[in-house]
Parts: structure tokens; sequence; C-alpha cells
């Protein structure tokens, strides 16, 4: 006859815990905390960066106008003949325009092809090209001009034949625009014009330019 052992049966059997579900959990929340610091770091910088962009693009690189500036007016060449029997004058005339353009901007500027017009009494009697260009940060970018006066449209004006007879003088104007784009930092281009409107008088009795009178306009 087999005895068996006296149990406890109060006693219960021992079991394992689950430390390495724990840790894995553990290292799992870290992670993610981890992840997620990462992520907001790299959206606080990009909000920097934005916000730095914007400041400098409104302050040091803010657009300004270009400035347009004419130094000098003269005559290269003057001939002319009155002719009494018919009431005309011809006329020959070459004017050398000396002007200058600054670009008081941190960043290039760039202008497209334009013009410069000589005008006498609101009729336009010359025109001379200026090609497109570019102009570099705070740099002055001189220019010559010839303009030649088309005599053909002042041939039938009565108020030249008046103007050249009495007087011997001319009243004239000329008109210079330059237009562009000035590009802030490769995000912002902006549209920028320089006019510029200079009233001068030709002296025929001497081939001389005086009474210079310029007005200076810009615009975004």
């Amino acid at each position: 006859m087999e005895v068996e052992p006296f149990r406890n049966k109060t006693e219960k059997p021992s079991m394992d815990l689950p430390h390495t579900t724990t840790s894995d959990a553990t290292r799992v929340l870290r992670k993610r905390r981890k992840r997620r610091n990462i992520c907001f770091g790299a959206i606080a910088l990009l909000v920097f960066i934005i916000i730095l962009i914007i400041i400098l693009a409104f302050t040091v690189f803010k657009a300004k106008r270009p400035i347009t500036t004419v130094d000098s007016v003269s005559l290269s060449d003057l001939n002319f003949s009155v002719d009494l029997a018919r009431f005309r004058v011809l006329l020959n005339a070459t004017l050398d325009v000396d002007l200058s353009i600054k670009n008081p901007n941190k960043v290039g500027f760039k202008y497209r092809d334009s013009n410069a017009q000589l005008n006498y009494r609101g009729q336009q009697i010359g025109e001379a090209p200026i090609p497109a260009g570019k102009i570099s940060a705070d740099q002055t970018v001189p220019m010559n001009l010839t303009l030649t006066v088309m005599a053909d449209r002042l041939i039938y004006n009565s108020r030249f034949f008046s103007d050249v007879t009495t007087g011997g003088v001319l009243p004239l104007y000329a008109v210079t625009r330059i237009s562009g784009k000035v590009n802030v930092m490769n995000l912002f281009k902006i549209q920028v014009e320089s006019s510029t409107t200079c009233e001068f008088t030709v002296f025929l009795s001497n081939s001389s330019v005086g009474d210079q009178n310029c007005k200076y306009k810009t615009k975004f």
C-alpha cells in the first residue's frame, strides 16, 4: 500500500511573470516619444526658417525702386536753314543724353527692352532704343543715348517755324522708362518701373542746351 505525501491544499503552483512583455512595451513607448520629439523639432525649425525668410524679405531684401538719373543733355550735331518763301525750317539735330540707372536693392534687377523718346510740344520727333540688361545689387550703370531729330515731322509744324524764326529756341523734353523685375530670394518677383522726364531748351543761335529740368518717378 502506497502512502501519498501530504500536500497543502492552500499552496498555489508557481508562475513566471512576463518580464519580457513589460520591457518591450517600455522600449516602444520610448521610441514613440523620440519620434514625436523629432517631429516637433523639425516643425519648429521649419517655422523658424519661414519667419526668418519673411523678416529678411521685408527688411534687408525689401524691394526698392531703381533710380534713373539724367546726368547731361548736349548737342552733338546741329544744322538748320530757314526757307522764308515756303515758310519752312530744315533741321538736322542729334542729341547726346547721358543717364545712369542705380539699383539700390540687395539683389539684381533685370530690365526689359525699352526706349527713350524725344518730344516737341507733345509730338514725338525722336527715339533711341535701350536694350534689355541686368544691374547687380547696389550697382550704378551709366548709359549714353543718341537721339536724332526726325526732321520730316517738323516741316509742316507752324509752331516750329515760329519758335525758330522769332526766338531761335526749341522747347524739347525727353522721356525714359525702364521696367523690369526684382527677384527677392528666388521667392518673390516684384515688377518695378522707373521713368524720367527731362525738359530742356535748345538754343539755335549758339548750338547749346539749357534750362534743364528733370522729374523722376518710380512705381511698383
